[in-house]
């Protein structure tokens, strides 16, 4: 027993049974963020970042928001429902630009970029094809953290506030059809759809991307004779799978698209270019061979668009007629309908705001995201996109090896 007890006495003392520290989770500790929503100031552009509803979900959590008056005149929430919300109220920009977070739909304008302080968040979105090497040259000497909209994935390896908004316009571009089609001035008197014993509708849409899958929907919805072109017959195939029934589909050939646009009621350019400008798939041989009275809705124009005779129109002034064809080309279809649209910004980033409150911290937070780390193009005033660099010629990092060193 005493050889015993004198083994146990030695085993005791070891590093087994020594006093040791006891490993707790730390806490991460929460931050009350400070967020900015200024007032839109670029033309046409009628959305806003955040709807009260989801402000008041994030006062309600501790946060403060400062709402420059009127910023959500536009998409129809008023001044009211922003302060009921618990949103503090100012009446500048630069009152805003006090907060940690800016968050708004449009790219900074050049009386914001003076606004921006040092180390801010701003995220919006970039709109590249117009901005030049002096917008992020001055966001960089800022030592900003700026999150591109639409650089922004989800877990699916989608772009999440691309798709919501490629689906307004993509519903948005039926409507606009059929107000068009049916004008005493710009259409010839037809209701859009089937009416029993009168001929359907015709529209060929060009492009099986999102936009054109919902436009597919609504103009099936409502009774008329789809046909769908892409380059793709991947992309096609996909559509009819969505779409759950057979539909009319085609690769985009000159002579079999030309025969089916002779005919078309309506015709959507619904082609989408991730960086480039969009090819142009209609000329303007092909347009002037249209049925008098027909309607071109291009959503393509906010990247140059598809059809040779579009050219930019505003929501106040949005058609013109080439050939005896009615042309819709407004860039920002889902600015048209401001009030679904800011819904749509809101349901994304009401949670990531929240998140970034949970996690200490927008760095804390990017570390755990991977989708909203890839829509970062400037960290900390180092730029992360490499397009941009290559673009621009400008030095740039890769975020991710950036945020392991942080």
């Amino acid at each position: 027993m005493e050889g015993t007890g004198s083994e146990y006495l030695k085993f005791s003392k070891s590093w087994h049974f020594s006093p040791q520290e006891e490993m707790l989770e730390v806490k991460k500790k929460k931050n009350n963020l400070v967020i900015g929503i200024p007032a839109e100031t670029t033309y046409d552009e009628n959305r806003v970042s955040l709807a009260p509803e989801a402000a008041s979900l994030l006062t309600q959590n501790g946060h403060t928001l400062l709402v420059q008056s009127r910023a959500g005149a536009n998409a129809f929430f008023p001044d009211e429902e922003y302060a009921e919300a618990g949103c503090e109220l100012v009446y500048s920009a630069e009152e805003v630009f006090r907060a940690d977070i800016i968050l708004k739909v449009a790219p900074l304008s050049d009386k914001e970029l003076e606004y921006v302080r040092p180390g801010q968040v701003i995220m919006s979105t970039v709109a590249l094809p117009m901005q030049k090497e002096a917008y992020f040259k001055q966001l960089m000497s800022k030592k900003v953290t700026a999150i591109a909209f639409e650089f922004i994935r989800d877990k699916a390896n989608t772009f999440p506030l691309v798709r919501s908004m490629s689906e307004i316009a993509g519903s948005a571009s039926v409507l606009i059809a059929s107000t068009y089609l049916c004008h005493k001035s710009f259409g010839k008197g037809r209701v859009f759809g089937g009416i029993s014993g009168i001929t359907p509708t015709e529209v060929v849409i060009i492009g099986s991307g999102t936009v054109g899958e919902y436009a597919a929907r609504a103009a099936m919805g409502l009774g008329a004779m789809v046909k769908i072109f892409d380059h793709s017959v991947y992309k096609l195939r996909r559509l009819q799978n969505n779409l759950g029934e057979r539909v009319f589909t085609s690769i985009i050939q000159p002579k079999m698209l030309l025969k089916a646009i002779k005919t078309a009621d309506v015709v959507i350019g619904a082609i989408h270019s991730h960086w480039r400008r969009t090819p142009i798939i209609l000329t303007e041989e092909m347009v002037s061979q249209m049925k008098k009275g027909s309607v071109i809705v291009d959503v393509s124009i906010d990247q140059g668009g598809c059809v040779e005779t579009s050219r930019i129109t505003t929501h106040s002034e949005p058609v013109f007629v080439k050939y005896g064809v009615t042309h819709y080309c407004v860039p920002n279809i889902a600015s048209g309908v401001p009030n679904t649209a800011s819904y749509a910004f809101s349901n994304f980033f009401a949670p990531v705001l929240l998140n970034i409150g949970e996690e200490g911290g927008v760095e804390n937070m990017l570390k755990r995201d991977p989708g909203v780390r890839q829509g970062v193009y400037i960290f900390n005033g180092t730029l992360t996109s490499q397009y941009i660099g290559e673009f621009f010629r400008l030095p740039f990092q890769d975020i991710d090896l950036l945020m392991a060193a942080f």
